[in-house]
């Protein structure tokens, strides 16, 4: 299952040249993965209020070509593997305009307990949600 949100390119998103900033890629994947998890019905307010938060493990980014002030980018998220206490997720920018791939990413997030910050394992109705949208799961 594929999921995508689009991101206007802002001023604030640029540095002097125009040019979206390296960093800011990470926050509009943060988005993206949020409002997918939202779509499949998993709230992370809700998960933090169940003493379960995600935070991320390891990113791996692969910058291709800028995006500039103005540009419409289309912003995906999709779920590549789940294990029991991590979820790999597979991102990318693209240009709404032309479809060109500016940048990939795969992003690995791990459900760790609020209050230790220890892993944990994922409840089985989140673990079963995201498995829909792969149709396997990794063990």
């Amino acid at each position: 299952m594929s999921f995508e949100i689009p991101v206007r390119v802002y001023i604030e998103d640029t540095d002097s040249g125009g040019i979206v900033f390296y960093g800011n890629y990470l926050k509009f994947f943060e988005r993206a993965r949020t409002d997918f998890l939202r779509s499949i019905g998993i709230e992370q307010s809700v998960t933090i209020e169940n003493n379960l938060i995600f935070v991320v493990r390891h990113i791996a980014v692969e910058y291709r070509a800028p995006a500039r002030l103005d540009d419409l980018l289309m912003i995906s998220c999709t779920v590549q593997s789940i294990r029991p206490t991590r979820v790999l997720f597979s991102q990318s920018a693209n240009r709404a305009n032309d479809g060109m791939t500016l940048v990939n990413a795969e992003v690995e997030v791990v459900a760790v307990s609020r209050d230790t910050l220890k892993p944990r394992v994922l409840p089985d109705t989140l673990l079963n949600t995201l498995q829909q949208t792969i149709g396997t799961i990794d063990v």
